[in-house]
C-alpha cells in the first residue's frame, strides 16, 4: 500500500454525504487540536493533504482521505476544550455517535492521544470503543515534545491508565520527527488486510 498515493475525497456532515462504495475505512477520534490532521499529512508524506491549524475545533466535518484507492481514513470532528458553543458541540457527538454506530464501511478506530496529557473525554472515547466490536488501537502523539529518557515510562503510564491487555496496540508516534510512521504504517496495512469485509 503507498501511503503517498492519498488525496482528500470529500467533506460530510449528514450521512448520506458520505461516499457509498465497499471500500473499508478507519476512523481516527481525538480531542481537539490533538494532532490527527498532523499525523494524517505525516504518515502520507504530504503537508497540504489535511488541513492544520492551532485553534482547537477547526475539524468540524466527517473528512475522507483515500489511501491508495485501497482504504480510507476518516478524520472525525475533534472532542472536548473546542472553544464552540454547547449547540455546535452536541451536533458533532451527535455526528460522530451516528458515523460510528452505522457506517458499514468501518472496520477500525484508532484513538489520537497527546502523549503529554489524556483527559476523561479520552476515557470516555476509550470506553465506547472497548464496548464495541473494534479491537483497542491507540496513537500517542507529539512524542517529539517528551524527554526519550521519559517515553518508555509515560506509555507505561498510559497503558496502566486505560488498562491495555495484550491484544490491544500503543503506538509511540510524531508527525514532527517521524518517529513511529513506518511502525504504524505497516500495522495499518496488515490490519486492514486481516479486517477487510468487502
Amino acid at each position: 500500500m503507498n501511503f503517498q498515493n492519498a488525496l482528500f475525497l470529500k467533506s460530510a456532515v449528514f450521512m448520506n454525504q458520505c461516499p457509498n462504495d465497499n471500500v473499508c475505512e478507519i476512523a481516527l477520534l481525538g480531542r481537539s487540536n490533538v494532532g490527527k490532521s498532523s499525523f494524517i499529512n505525516c504518515i502520507c508524506q504530504n503537508k497540504k493533504l489535511a488541513k492544520t491549524s492551532k485553534t482547537p475545533g477547526k475539524t468540524s466535518l466527517i473528512n475522507f482521505y483515500s489511501i491508495d484507492k485501497a482504504i480510507r481514513i476518516v478524520d472525525l470532528p475533534g472532542y472536548g476544550y473546542a472553544k464552540v458553543s454547547k449547540v455546535e458541540k452536541n451536533k458533532w457527538a451527535k455526528m460522530i455517535e451516528t458515523f460510528l454506530e452505522t457506517r458499514k464501511n468501518l472496520i477500525g478506530v484508532f484513538l489520537i492521544l497527546d502523549i503529554r496529557h489524556t483527559s476523561n473525554d479520552d476515557k470516555i472515547m476509550f470506553d465506547w470503543i472497548k464496548n464495541s466490536k473494534y479491537c483497542i488501537v491507540i496513537i500517542a502523539t507529539k512524542t517529539d515534545k517528551i524527554l526519550k529518557t521519559k517515553l518508555n515510562l509515560i506509555a507505561e503510564d498510559i497503558k496502566r491508565e486505560f488498562k491495555l491487555d495484550e491484544d490491544s496496540k500503543l503506538f509511540l508516534v510524531s508527525s514532527k520527527t517521524k518517529v513511529g510512521t513506518d511502525e504504524i504504517k505497516k500495522f495499518i496495512e496488515s490490519f486492514c488486510l486481516r479486517n477487510k469485509k468487502f
